[in-house]
Formats: C-alpha cells, sequence, structure tokens
C-alpha cells in the first residue's frame, strides 16, 4: 500500500509538471501573438499616417516618400530595421501566396517594360477575404493612398508576397 501511494504521487507530480509546462509554453504562444498583433497594427497605423503624402523618389519622410521608404519609416515605428531598396525588401521574409497572405504582408509588383522585374512594393493593409484586401504604397501618380488589391491592374502585376511578421 505505501508503494502505490508513492507511484501514485509520482505519477501526480509528472502530470502537475506538464500541466505547468504546457501552460507556460501556451502562454508564450499566446503573448508572442498579441506582440506580433500589435506589431502589424502598428505598422499599419504608422503607414496610414502618410496617406496623401506626395510620391518622390527616394525620399523617406512626410515632404515626400516613395514605396520602400514609406515601408523602412513604417517599419521603423516598432524599432524594426528594413532594408532600404525594394530590390533588397524583396529579399526578407517568407514567401506566401495570395489566399495566404495576410496583414502585413509586403506585396512586391513589377512595373513598366520587364514583366519580370520587381520595382514596387506595398503593405497589406486588409484582409477579410481572398476577394477583400487592400493595400497602402506610394503611387508615383497619386502619392500615398490605400487601395483595392484585386483589380486586375495590380493582380496582374504581383510578383512575391513576402511575410516579415
Amino acid at each position: 500500500r505505501k508503494f502505490g501511494f508513492i507511484f501514485n504521487f509520482r505519477k501526480m507530480k509528472k502530470i502537475v509538471i506538464h500541466i505547468l509546462i504546457s501552460f507556460l509554453f501556451a502562454s508564450c504562444i499566446t503573448q508572442k501573438k498579441l506582440i506580433i498583433g500589435n506589431n502589424i497594427r502598428s505598422v499599419i497605423g504608422e503607414a496610414r499616417t502618410y496617406i496623401g503624402t506626395p510620391y518622390k523618389w527616394g525620399g523617406n519622410d512626410k515632404n515626400g516618400i516613395d514605396c520602400s521608404g514609406l515601408l523602412v519609416r513604417s517599419f521603423e515605428s516598432i524599432g524594426m530595421k528594413i532594408p532600404r531598396t525594394t530590390s533588397q525588401q524583396i529579399d526578407i521574409g517568407k514567401k506566401v501566396s495570395l489566399k495566404k497572405s495576410k496583414e502585413g504582408d509586403l506585396v512586391f509588383f513589377a512595373f513598366g517594360k520587364s514583366k519580370r522585374k520587381v520595382t514596387h512594393v506595398g503593405l497589406v493593409s486588409k484582409y477579410n477575404t481572398s476577394s477583400d484586401i487592400n493595400f497602402i504604397h506610394a503611387s508615383s501618380s497619386r502619392g500615398v493612398v490605400e487601395t483595392q488589391l484585386i483589380k486586375d491592374y495590380y493582380l496582374k502585376r504581383i510578383r512575391k508576397i513576402k511575410r516579415v511578421f
């Protein structure tokens, strides 16, 4: 009888330790998801403060900004440093499909003569469904705008979507 009690006590001790470790691990995952969610909202919020800012090639402030500069400034708001140019930004993060894209993802486009050369980048700012996606970008003709991604004009030119969070 003594040994049965000891065995059960050891078994209970293992179960309690397992539960505590599981709780702590789950808590860390929840905290990480909260931090990532807050960071994504902060980056999008910062990008939105630039809406209406005129486009300026090489610009990186509210007097004038280009597409990659907009992302650099937006990510700086959370203390995250990303490369300055579109051709460098495309190398960061993990590739995702349009259907799996989320708010905070970077969307890369090819505009101009070359159908392959990436020349433009934007930030997914709203994702409700795969047919209801908005993104913020610095348009060379309209300045910083938030617009629908699901338009033929943009869809035909998407070359890559990258997740940095």
